[in-house]
């Protein structure tokens, strides 16, 4: 998508269509997990992109009060905290309902996930089925309590 700039919808026609597309589908989402990479302890600039496109224009936040989860990723042992805790603040501020616990910041990423992008380690990919299965039982509850 290209990045985001609020002259295109300034009228209708002048918003691409894939900004359409993609508000769509989020709109359509029960839910959002984000994963992640770390780039200098911080979130790529394509998915500050993302989420800017998600929330415009003003007042018309695809996103808002929705649940979200993070999982962050690096090459190495901190699991791309940086970029986790970031993208937390940044979710908060457009109105998403982000999972506090568990938190998942994947280290060693390279050694972890395969070419395909398959997780090859088999306690890693239990962890993931464990926060799938946690994000998935509490946006539940929150998408009942609302």
């Amino acid at each position: 998508m290209p990045f985001y700039d609020q002259d295109f919808d300034s009228d209708a026609a002048s918003t691409p269509d894939s900004y359409r597309a993609f508000r769509d589908r989020i709109g359509r989402a029960d839910g959002v997990i984000f994963v992640t990479p770390e780039y200098n302890r911080s979130f790529p600039a394509h998915l500050k992109n993302a989420i800017d496109i998600g929330t415009r224009p003003y007042g018309k936040n695809v996103r808002s009060a929705k649940p979200a989860g993070v999982v962050s990723v690096s090459m190495g042992a901190m699991g791309g905290f940086g970029a986790n805790q970031l993208l937390r603040q940044q979710l908060a501020n457009v109105n998403m309902s982000v999972l506090q616990q568990p938190e998942i910041y994947i280290g060693g990423a390279d050694k972890i996930f395969d070419g395909d992008g398959g997780v090859t380690v088999e306690s890693t990919e239990a962890l993931l089925r464990s926060y799938l299965a946690s994000f998935a039982s509490w946006s539940d509850r929150l998408t009942l309590a609302a």
